[in-house]
């Protein structure tokens, strides 16, 4: 762990020009700080303001100028003081010089370390860059610059530059901010790190990774084209999901004078038998896991589980080329992952080179089967797309991405909104104020992206981590406000708002706003796939179910079923209220046509056979209603019974065909027919 700890200095601007932005500084840095007590909680890291009035560093003493640069922390390790530090940054009143404060840092670098860590020393650059550095007393500034920058990249030093524009370069001499600009552009090529230019607070949050997470190869080995043809490549994972820190069990009962007590809470398990006749506990040689089938416990050893494991063989095989057009970017999943040629071997990278301009140049990609490990129990089958490098420095190398398989695919039918009535399709107003309501909410209507995702940061983990920060120093603490920055992610923008007013003037002109019927979006889905339309006569009978108030039912009386039935139906505290209300009716049903003297019950129980049909589509449960009608088809038939069918049929309550609900097994002209079938036989 401490091999990897960084050692961080961060140069801050803070003068006149920065004080807009300097609350978005304090959140940023404070942020990094947070992050490294619990990621890299050994990470030591300084801190270096530049424009104030007074001058605090050792070269000012030592050999004097580099006025106006303040070290408000010396570089040690990341703790709660540091945060508090970075949360109240000092107001500068000068203009400070941007190449002293870089100076200032390294200096604090080598004094600490000298020649050690090469490649663990970082400085991080925050300023606007709009003001003039001090000419050089020998050579011209781009001299000075290449002198720091060669011996910054001899002590394995990298610096990140931040340059804060937008509004707050408005009024700026743009010759100066060009020169600037070309002055840090030398220190990211001698360093090989980047210059990260952004206009707003809410980019400024992202500019700055918080967490740096170290590349990992996920798999080394060869590329196989064919059996005579492969390639040494590493792969590394390009993109990764940041997730919430796991959050361990903390115990208080160590004893507070303990200072080595680590408070983790240990969890084991001990296993004794069930039948009570033993206490002593089960070693775990003489344990088997079981798995669950139906009601049963099946007893598999660990023996049997390796002898049905897949156990493929680890390698990525190409498995063959198609052009990229037939691969839609939505069957993309999981993560990116980045094919390189093996370093330091020529012979691969070419070949990767080659291969690579040549899809580029076909439009084509690779489908490949990969086995990341041995042992691995899964394959992955995914698509290769050339990444042809701008870089001449970079070599070209290729983006990995995960295909479904089929059991991934969910395919959902809807159905066309030219199968709806006229009455309800949009007439030309109203389809142009749709038209505009969704051209005006583009976050790139003139080409430039309002919320650049490599400068957005995710504001759920942004607000927890400093949710957390509030609650180390304040265990009672309340959740905070939103924060006005995180509120620009996840709120809309006020100014687009404002400005395209009028488009909602015409939505709310265009489209009438009515109360809306208490039915959930899938309930609605149903019914309208259902094709309830076609039986209208069916729901004149009785209520719809979602329309009814919420009524706490138990029981399906005899005084009003179907009303019961609809208010059991509506109940969605437990889901087997739908269930037990379908079983009920049914037996309703049944009982009413048992208890029948000379067909007096028949219209009661035909009510609620329309119901039940009405609930079972709703809820895409045909069997019960079909295995009922199936019965009372059987019964009519028995007791030559001639009423009830005519009834049934004016009605047009029929078996729910597959084309109402996805899960029956009767065909649209089985259920036109079931008519034909329920007339009684004749009397001999």
């Amino acid at each position: 762990m401490a091999r990897n700890k960084e050692k961080l200095v961060l140069l801050l601007d803070v003068g006149p020009s920065m004080h807009g932005v300097l609350s978005e500084v304090e959140k940023l840095c404070s942020m990094l700080v947070e992050k490294k007590l619990i990621f890299s909680k050994y990470d030591e890291l300084g801190v270096v303001v530049f424009g104030t009035e007074e001058s605090k560093n050792d070269l000012t003493t030592e050999v004097g100028g580099y006025q106006n640069i303040t070290v408000l922390q010396d570089i040690k390790v990341v703790d709660g003081d540091l945060v508090d530090t970075l949360q109240k940054l000092p107001r500068g009143r000068v203009d400070g010089d941007f190449l002293d404060a870089i100076v200032v840092g390294m200096d604090m670098l080598i004094k600490k370390y000298k020649d050690l860590h090469k490649g663990k020393k970082r400085l991080c650059l925050i300023t606007n860059a709009i003001h003039p550095i001090k000419d050089s007393f020998e050579g011209s500034k781009e001299d000075q610059v290449m002198t720091i920058a060669e011996q910054m990249a001899a002590q394995g030093m990298k610096i990140e530059s931040i340059v804060v524009r937008g509004r707050l370069s408005r009024d700026a001499n743009k010759g100066v901010m060009d020169e600037n600009d070309h002055l840090l552009s030398i220190f990211s090529k001698k360093t090989h790190t980047r210059i990260v230019y952004v206009d707003t607070p809410t980019s400024l949050l992202g500019a700055l990774k918080t967490r740096r997470v170290t590349p990992v190869t996920v798999f080394r080995g060869h590329l196989e084209l064919s059996p005579h043809m492969k390639i040494k490549v590493w792969v590394y994972k390009k993109t990764q999901e940041e997730k919430f820190p796991t959050l361990k069990k903390y115990s208080e009962k160590a004893p507070a004078s303990n200072k080595l007590a680590t408070h983790q809470v240990k969890v084991s398990y001990e296993y004794k038998s069930v039948d009570g006749s033993s206490t002593s506990v089960i070693p775990p040689e003489q344990r088997i896991k079981g798995y669950r089938y139906g009601p049963q416990v099946v007893p598999i050893s660990t023996a049997e589980w390796d002898a049905v494991k897949f156990k493929p063989e680890k390698g990525i095989k190409v498995l063959g080329f198609t052009d990229a057009s037939k691969i839609k970017r939505h069957c993309y999943m999981k993560d990116v992952y980045l094919f390189i040629a093996e370093p330091g071997n020529t012979r691969a990278t070419l070949a990767v080179s080659a291969i690579a301009r040549a899809m580029k140049e076909m439009n084509a990609v690779a489908i490949l089967r990969c086995v990341w490990r041995q042992g691995q129990q899964n394959v992955v089958v995914g698509v290769l797309t050339p990444n042809i490098s701008q870089n001449y420095k970079i070599p070209d190398s290729f983006y990995f991405n995960v295909l479904p398989f089929a059991e991934d695919v969910r395919e959902y039918q809807f159905p066309s909104f030219n199968s709806f009535p006229a009455s309800w399709q949009p007439n030309d107003q109203q389809q142009k104020a749709a038209d505009e309501l969704v051209q005006m909410l583009d976050l790139a209507p003139s080409g430039k992206e309002a919320l650049l995702p490599e400068f957005t940061p995710n504001p759920v983990l942004e607000r927890f981590y400093r949710h957390l920060e509030l609650k180390a120093k304040q265990p009672d603490a309340a959740v905070p406000p939103l924060d006005e920055t995180l509120k620009n992610i996840v709120e809309p923008d006020p100014e687009l708002v404002a400005e395209n007013k009028s488009v909602f003037d015409a939505l709310h002109r265009h489209f009438e706003l009515r109360q809306n019927p208490k039915k959930s979006s899938r309930q609605w889905y149903q019914e309208k796939q259902s094709g309830s339309n076609a039986h209208v006569s069916s729901g004149q009978a009785v209520n719809s179910i979602e329309n009814q108030p919420p009524v706490k039912i138990e029981k399906i009386g005899d005084l009003t079923p179907v009303q019961d039935f609809e208010a059991m139906m509506s109940q969605r505290d437990n889901p087997e209220w739908v269930e037990k209300a379908i079983k009920e009716l049914r037996e309703k049903i049944l009982a009413l046509l048992i208890h029948s003297d000379e067909g007096d019950k028949y219209q009661k129980a035909v009510e609620c056979v329309a119901a039940l049909r009405k609930g079972c589509i709703l809820e895409q449960e045909p069997g019960p209603y079909n295995d009922l009608m199936h019965h009372i088809r059987q019964y009519c038939e028995e007791k030559g019974i001639k009423s009830l069918p005519q009834l049934l049929a004016s009605r047009d309550l029929t078996l729910i065909s597959k084309s109402e609900a996805e899960d029956s097994d009767v065909t649209a002209e089985e259920a036109r027919s079931f008519f034909v079938k329920m007339e009684p036989k004749p009397d001999v």
